[in-house]
């Protein structure tokens, strides 16, 4: 008697909490992750209102690493994140084995050099410190920029996107490269000749992307991205919220107040169309 008490009262509990949560996503609760800065701007000045006018309750949880908001997508903690690359995002999934997807593309600020100690990338000399991701993708981005400025030489036929110190073929400046945690970047500016610094942490900290000595040229691989779990493509949520940031009212949040951000091709494709 009591084992079916026991039974009947666990069986209770779970049907509980799955009409809770099916309550909650008839209420249409949506949670984004973001990075610190200005992708939960995005999210918070356009996506959200335009999702609350369809009935939608929004809440924008910021990370201030790169690790924590894959995990707490694919758990379920979260059901969009918004921070990374498909490059990123590509190695992230299929070394941690998490089933993760790209839905979106969204405007995005380009990795670039600063410097507190220096008006120009003209004085650099040996033995110049030079702060660099340490994350393989976003490294891999700051050494091939630093090919293009002549200060190092990667070693031929190296896949640009994998580059990594280990594919220095000649340091050309003799400069000294100091692989950081991307967040902690900007503060490396202090001690450091030049930082690169990735651009949702540039503006957290209070850099301008107009003060960046050099910027790269981004490429749609390096362009962020919505990533949801795929098991989720098909849900009406996510064709929502695909819906809000091809908008054109996301895409005048974009041209008011992310001037500089690289724009992704369904942007560009509105901003012709209206000429």
């Amino acid at each position: 008697m009591l084992k079916r008490l026991l039974i009947a009262s666990i069986t209770t509990s779970v049907l509980g909490l799955a009409s809770a949560s099916a309550i909650a996503k008839d209420a249409k609760e949506l949670v984004i992750g973001t990075s610190a800065g200005p992708y939960a701007d995005q999210v918070k000045l356009g996506i959200k209102p335009i999702l609350e006018k369809q009935g939608y309750k929004v809440k924008v949880i910021e990370f201030n690493d790169y690790i924590q908001p894959n995990f707490a997508l694919a758990e379920g903690s979260l059901d969009a994140n918004a921070f990374q690359h498909i490059v990123y995002l590509t190695k992230f999934s299929t070394d941690n084995k998490l089933a993760l997807s790209e839905l979106i593309k969204v405007p995005t600020a380009p990795i670039a050099i600063y410097s507190k100690k220096h008006r120009s990338l003209s004085e650099v000399k040996e033995g110049t410190t030079v702060a660099l991701p340490n994350d393989p993708t976003n490294q891999a981005r700051a050494l091939v920029l630093l090919e293009q400025l002549g200060w190092i030489k990667l070693k031929a036929n190296v896949d640009p996107i994998r580059a990594s110190e280990n594919d220095v073929a000649v340091n050309l400046k003799k400069i000294k490269l100091i692989p950081l945690e991307a967040a902690q970047l900007p503060r490396s500016l202090e001690d450091t000749d030049y930082s690169f610094v990735n651009g949702n942490y540039a503006l957290a900290s209070g850099l301008k992307l107009t003060e960046a000595l050099a910027q790269e040229k981004i490429s749609t691989r390096y362009q962020n991205l919505v990533a949801i779990r795929t098991t989720d493509k098909d849900k009406p949520w996510v064709k929502d919220l695909e819906a809000a940031y091809r908008s054109r009212e996301f895409l005048a949040i974009t041209n008011q107040y992310f001037s500089g951000f690289a724009k992704p091709d369904y942007q560009q494709a509105l901003e012709a169309t209206a000429k």
